[in-house]
């Protein structure tokens, strides 16, 4: 006979006390619970820092009316159980004013993800982010991969994948589809990776 362990999974109110608690007690922690999953989130470094605020002036220079808000928390999965930490979410100017620290996501144009150099950006940054943003109908997920050197424009969310992925080494120029609608001179991006 074979017993098969019933491992209980966390509730999101247990995670969001977790992530609380160790956001005042340890400097830098920023956990995540995507797809049942407690993972941290590893610090912002200068170079993925500078990436970040290259974006930043990138979008405000073409619409100025648009926000890359680094800090907002954001409820996401297709059953809205998951809570996730994108370096960057793109939202119409003051969109969290009020906001707690996870907000509805059904504002934001797009989420944005620099890889970090952590044992496990693989499985976070290239498959459990892609599918927890596309089940929460974010309509582009914008991956600035470090170890290759690339940009992955994920778009047309489907509910549980996006069906167009498009993929360009940095150097070449971005087309980031509606609603965002803008277009990113990737050159600079080789300047901040390893």
């Amino acid at each position: 006979m074979t017993v098969t362990a019933h491992r209980p999974q966390m509730l999101v109110t247990e995670f969001e006390e977790l992530a609380r608690h160790a956001f005042r007690t340890a400097e830098g922690a920023r956990l995540e619970f995507i797809q049942g999953c407690l993972s941290g989130k590893a610090p912002i470094d200068g170079n993925r820092g500078r990436t970040l605020q290259w974006l930043t002036r990138a979008c405000l220079q073409q619409c100025p009316e648009l926000w890359l808000n680094c800090q907002q928390g954001l409820v996401v999965g297709a059953h809205r159980e998951g809570r996730a930490r994108p370096d960057g979410s793109l939202v119409p100017s003051y969109t969290f004013a009020g906001a707690g620290e996870w907000a509805d996501p059904a504002p934001v144009l797009m989420t944005v993800e620099v890889t970090s150099y952590d044992s496990d950006t693989d499985r976070r940054d290239r498959a459990e982010k892609p599918r927890a943003y596309a089940e929460t109908g974010i309509p582009v997920y914008l991956l600035i991969d470090r170890d290759t050197c690339e940009v992955k424009v994920h778009s047309r969310p489907d509910g549980g994948r996006y069906e167009t992925v498009q993929t360009l080494p940095f150097g070449k120029e971005v087309a980031l589809p509606e609603p965002v609608g803008i277009t990113l001179e990737t050159g600079p991006l080789k300047n901040w990776v390893r």
